[in-house]
């Protein structure tokens, strides 16, 4: 009886760890995309403080397998931002940086739009879900093709009195940025 009891248990046992394993090999796949630009400025104008980018990853990437992480900034040959920038590669994120443009009556331009666009179809048929942080209201048609063609999960992150409610609505999760991912 001792035997069978023992048997039963380490049967049980053994499959606990082959699910364990499945379940680890099953992980989540998410590809993450920040408007780098987008989140310093809404952020800066809402709560007067940066987002936290650690904190930003290390939820998101709880319990998940990350894809690929892409930041997009811009190059203005500033010794700050590079810093900055390191500090987002250490973390784990691709940055791509765009130059500024100046036009000719003093304005600025260095909009990421269409490359972020065309980097989030191209990921959305290798992962299960997308997080886009950004706040702009041009992404909507992008969140619903992909969920449309490739059934991805969506999130979006982003400050809530200055993210689009056409983005909010596409979007299968919102999470407002707030102090909990402020530095």
């Amino acid at each position: 009886m001792v035997h069978y009891a023992e048997r039963v248990y380490r049967q049980a046992r053994l499959e606990t760890a082959r699910t364990l394993t499945m379940v680890e090999n099953k992980l989540e796949r998410v590809s993450i995309f920040v408007d780098v630009q987008n989140v310093y400025y809404t952020c800066r104008q809402v709560f007067q403080r940066n987002f936290d980018y650690n904190k930003f990853w290390k939820k998101v990437g709880r319990n998940r397998q990350v894809v690929s992480a892409i930041a997009y900034a811009t190059d203005q040959g500033d010794q700050k931002q590079m810093q900055f920038q390191n500090i987002l590669r250490a973390i784990g994120f691709e940055v791509k940086l765009r130059p500024v443009l100046r036009r000719s009556d003093g304005t600025s331009k260095a909009d990421w739009d269409v490359g972020i666009a065309l980097d989030v179809y191209e990921a959305a048929s290798k992962c299960d879900s997308v997080v886009l942080v950004s706040g702009d209201g041009d992404f909507d048609v992008l969140l619903r093709r992909i969920k449309d063609r490739f059934d991805s999960h969506t999130e979006v992150y982003g400050v809530h009195k200055l993210t689009s409610d056409l983005l909010i609505k596409e979007a299968d999760e919102f999470t407002p940025i707030n102090s909990t991912l402020l530095l």
